[in-house]
């Protein structure tokens, strides 16, 4: 069981926020690394550096909300994100539902917001991973839209690891600003109001 083990000393974090995407300079700017890049709004609004190592990836505690949480960024490649997400999870003993997820949604027009309470992995392989390795499907999550291939002929892969144009990357700058102002009240327990005020209607 995942949370069968003895409370650790480790500090109380309350809320584990991840970012989805993949490690590497190459990858840095690209439509699947929207999480990273919300993660990274996060941390600055907190003042912090995600820069330790642990966990499988890059982490740092941050004050957010006034809760104390881990932001955590995979640096295991995305299809093996739970791989570092479930060993945070059970060092700080968080469960799925203290565990926030953001990461890029292709089903969305760029820059529009989706949170969730919780669902399934909506065919993402980060979101997948996850879930399995977990066993549950309760992450909130905060699903960004990255938008739809301008092609149907693309390959969904080159198109998820583009980058942005001048004007999505503005896009993409609004969104993750707003992805970190609905973290402080999903850390809260104003899912509701986090929907209501970013969800796109």
């Amino acid at each position: 069981m995942l949370f069968s083990e003895k409370q650790t000393s480790a500090g109380a974090v309350e809320w584990i926020l991840v970012g989805l995407g993949n490690p590497g300079t190459q990858y840095e700017g690209t439509r699947h690394n929207t999480g990273f890049m919300a993660l990274d709004c996060i941390a600055e609004k907190a003042g912090v550096k995600i820069d330790r190592l642990k966990f499988k990836g890059q982490c740092a505690k941050a004050e957010v909300g006034g809760k104390k949480v881990l932001l955590l960024k995979p640096a295991t490649f995305m299809n093996l994100s739970g791989q570092s997400v479930t060993e945070a999870m059970q060092f700080y003993k968080v469960p799925p539902e203290r565990v926030i997820v953001f990461f890029d949604d292709i089903s969305l027009p760029c820059g529009h917001l989706r949170i969730r309470r919780k669902g399934s992995d909506g065919g993402h392989n980060g979101m997948k991973n996850i879930i399995y390795l977990a066993g549950s499907d309760q992450f909130p999550r905060v699903k960004i839209g990255i938008g739809a291939k301008p092609n149907p002929e693309w390959d969904l892969a080159d198109w998820v690891l583009s980058h942005f144009s001048a004007a999505d990357a503005k896009l993409m700058q609004e969104s993750t600003g707003h992805a970190a102002q609905a973290a402080e009240l999903l850390v809260n327990g104003k899912v509701d109001e986090a929907m209501n005020q970013y969800n796109v209607k």
